[in-house]
């Protein structure tokens, strides 16, 4: 499966933003897809990950009460809703897929999109 991110960008500090994951690949709706996020200086780290079917979802404890994934596998395409977006939320935003459901580690993935930046402001 081939994965493409998009949707990122340039945000003041309490907006919202909405992420999208396109995937190509018959498949995509086998796959459990997550989000993760590396900022600068920092190590990639994971921020959400949903099911083959979206029926179960998993957020890293600082953005479950912010963000919201959520999957259109007629669509082949997951997103990540952010709200209320900090400046530490300043980051490049991956989306990748897992055999398994509800991984949190980086090497639990084994496909990659290319990443979309989302800088927030003040």
């Amino acid at each position: 499966v081939q994965l493409q991110a998009s949707g990122g960008g340039l945000v003041q500090a309490g907006d919202s933003l909405r992420l999208s994951c396109a995937a190509s690949g018959r498949t995509f709706n086998r796959y459990a897809i997550g989000w993760f996020r590396q900022a600068p200086g920092k190590e990639r780290e994971f921020v959400a990950t949903t099911s083959w079917s979206g029926s179960s979802t998993y957020y890293a404890d600082s953005m479950k009460d912010r963000f919201t994934i959520s999957r259109d596998n007629a669509k082949n395409t997951v997103y990540l809703q952010m709200n209320s977006l900090k400046l530490e939320d300043t980051a490049v935003y991956y989306c990748t897929a897992s055999n398994l459901v509800g991984k949190i580690r980086r090497g639990e993935y084994d496909y990659w999109g290319q990443g979309t930046q989302v800088t927030v402001s003040s």
